[in-house]
């Protein structure tokens, strides 16, 4: 019953908007004030010209597009096969199958019981078919990558008439230095709603980020949460995760770290390093792997966050390495910032201690840290 009733509201929206080219009523836009994306989607598709009675051809890019999409998203491939694998069994029963795209909306991998005896699951369950915004209109793969959020996606919601029959959700799938690499998908044809499957699919693309970031070369990673008792487990996809090579620099952040720490925004154009984040030595971050618990440490902000750590073994060198290039001269900043390091490393971190042993201010003593 509130699927019937569901389908009729989305009716009466298309009806409102598609057909009379009016304003949603107020109810609608009460009853819709999270679904807005919807009708901004509906919109760009009418201001190409697209018609919602018109038909959707399903086309795959060129040959030579999608094997270049094949070998840039190698990482992406990897990193998400098992996981989509995992999600496929979980939804399996409830007729619904996964879809791996990249950052143009081309499919670049699937999983899970596809019938392709049916027209419209055959249709979008090919690695290689162009499923954006703008060869197919509304959907959770376009919506997911124009919103950068996971939606969920009913029938009729769709733009074209033809594409009613598919209920979908999806999600966003960020890389280590927070630039969208593509988006995961969840979609099933002719099926009761389950807008439930948001958040599954949510999850699991968190799970892939992981993945991502810790497939990049690190010597140290970092579980973040905020200290009030919350769990700082490796690889929780609900905590941040930071990894570091090791000269402290960032090699790769998920989603909640970037969202803890700000200061990684930059991190898609350049290099940020770990005391760019913290308000510590950036070598004690390496310590805490020593002492095997999480500990308090301290953000530039003035806030703290519970941190565990955990090195991680370098890969194998080369038979014969290269001979190593003589030790360059250190500059005098670098040489002051190693003595106030040493000065927060005998004061155990507190930096009133580190700074009155340094004859300066808590202010001087920040400042310098972060220059």
């Amino acid at each position: 019953m509130h699927d019937e009733y569901r389908l009729q509201q989305i009716a009466q929206a298309r009806q409102t908007l598609l057909h009379g080219g009016m304003e949603l009523t107020e109810a609608l836009t009460q009853a819709w004030h999270e679904r807005a994306w919807i009708v901004h989607s509906w919109r760009r598709c009418l201001a190409r010209g697209q018609q919602p009675g018109a038909a959707v051809a399903f086309a795959p890019v060129p040959a030579q597009a999608r094997r270049r999409s094949q070998e840039a998203n190698a990482a992406l491939l990897a990193a998400a096969r098992p996981e989509i694998e995992r999600l496929a069994a979980t939804i399996a029963p409830i007729r619904y199958f996964v879809l791996l795209t990249d950052a143009a909306g081309s499919v670049i991998d699937t999983a899970g019981a596809i019938d392709h005896a049916s027209e419209p699951a055959h249709a979008i369950a090919r690695v290689g078919v162009d499923l954006s915004e703008r060869s197919i209109g509304t959907s959770a793969i376009g919506a997911a990558l124009a919103e950068q959020a996971p939606v969920w996606l009913h029938r009729g919601e769709h733009f074209f008439h033809g594409n009613g029959v598919y209920s979908c959700a999806g999600a966003p799938l960020f890389g280590p230095h927070g630039v969208c690499l593509g988006m995961l998908d969840v979609t099933g044809v002719e099926v009761a709603e389950r807008p439930e499957l948001r958040h599954l699919v949510a999850q699991s693309a968190r799970g892939i980020e992981n993945a991502l970031v810790l497939a990049q070369p690190h010597a140290l990673r970092l579980a973040l949460s905020w200290p009030a008792g919350w769990s700082v487990a490796g690889g929780d996809a609900q905590g941040g995760l930071l990894c570091l090579d090791a000269e402290g620099s960032v090699t790769g952040a998920n989603a909640t770290a970037r969202q803890m720490l700000p200061a990684l925004a930059p991190l898609a154009h350049q290099a940020v390093h770990a005391s760019d984040l913290f308000a510590l030595p950036w070598s004690m971050l390496f310590d805490l792997a020593l002492r095997g618990e999480a500990s308090v440490v301290p953000l530039w902000s003035g806030l703290h966050v519970r941190c565990s750590a955990q090195r991680v073994e370098p890969a194998a060198h080369n038979a014969h390495p290269a001979p190593a290039a003589a030790p360059a001269a250190r500059s005098l900043k670098a040489l002051e910032r190693d003595l106030i390091h040493q000065a927060m490393r005998d004061a155990g971190g507190r930096v009133a201690d580190a700074a009155k042993s340094l004859g300066m201010s808590r202010a001087t003593l920040y400042r310098r840290l972060r220059g």
